[in-house]
């Protein structure tokens, strides 16, 4: 038998867990002293507190610990709650991933300023191009907002096009314009086509003319998550140049291989000379 503290020593818990595991009927001892209260637990009990820490850390409450270990949840319904669990614990690592990403961006735009080479800024002329596009709605322009509706809008836009014996006759064309709702972002997944292009019944996909525009360009590599630090630098390379913005920056796709390091975009924003 264990003392409660030779217990909580074995099981790397603390007393306090193993008196609220009793006070709570999760865990009781094996053997209370009448005379002194003093609680005693065999070796066997680990197991069960094993249990206990493991789906506590899995996230389930100490009520769904107890239901499950005293076989209240069959073996169908215990798959499905740690099924959903592992779901839940897979976007959250996703969410973390991106918030991470974002921290990096921002700390390399911090790193960055001022270092930008004059010659890495270019103002031309944009031809119009025709664009075959899925449209989406974003929360916000942050990237956590956008990348998550992008990203599936492309996903559906290329298979539909191969469907529709569609071929791309370009690079891929992003463009953002502000939504009706105060803030949100109407998110444009497009690719270059030409024309003539046949129906496309009803996949959603739909072929606009965009037109000319002049614009200040630079070229972003790697993956859009971290085009923060590009981004700015061409805003502080505009305001320094005698020009104003006038919208959102195109995202022309140059270069997209598996390795997302290794992503080539150029970002070409509408400009006006002041």
């Amino acid at each position: 038998m264990f003392t409660i503290g030779d217990f909580a020593r074995y099981g790397r818990v603390s007393a306090r867990m193993l008196r609220h595991y009793d006070a709570i009927g999760l865990l009781h001892p094996d053997r209370t002293d009448p005379a002194t209260g003093y609680r005693f637990y065999g070796a066997a009990q680990l197991a069960r507190l094993n249990r206990i820490i493991a789906l506590k850390d899995l996230g389930f409450t100490l009520q769904q610990v107890q239901a499950i270990l005293d076989e209240q949840v069959g073996p169908e319904e215990l798959r499905g709650m740690l099924r959903l669990r592992q779901a839940e614990l897979e976007e959250a690592m996703r969410a973390a991933a991106a918030r991470l990403a974002q921290v990096e961006a921002r700390l390399r735009s911090i790193e960055s300023e001022g270092r930008m080479s004059m010659d890495d800024v270019v103002v031309k002329n944009v031809a119009a191009v025709r664009v075959a596009e899925l449209a989406g709605t974003a929360a916000s322009y942050e990237p956590e907002d956008i990348t998550p509706v992008i990203g599936p809008l492309y996903d559906r836009l290329f298979p539909l096009l191969d469907e529709a014996g569609v071929g791309p006759s370009g690079p891929g064309i992003a463009y953002y314009e502000d939504a009706p709702e105060g803030g949100a972002v109407v998110v444009h997944a497009g690719v270059t086509v030409s024309a003539p292009v046949g129906p496309l019944g009803d996949t959603g996909i739909t072929v606009v003319e965009l037109p000319p525009f002049e614009a200040a360009t630079v070229v972003h590599r790697g993956p859009m998550d971290g085009v923060l630090p590009t981004s700015q630098a061409l805003a502080r390379w505009i305001d320094a140049n005698g020009y104003r913005s006038a919208g959102y920056a195109r995202e022309i796709s140059l270069e997209c291989p598996e390795d997302r390091d290794k992503w080539v975009t150029e970002l070409q924003e509408p400009v006006i000379k002041v």
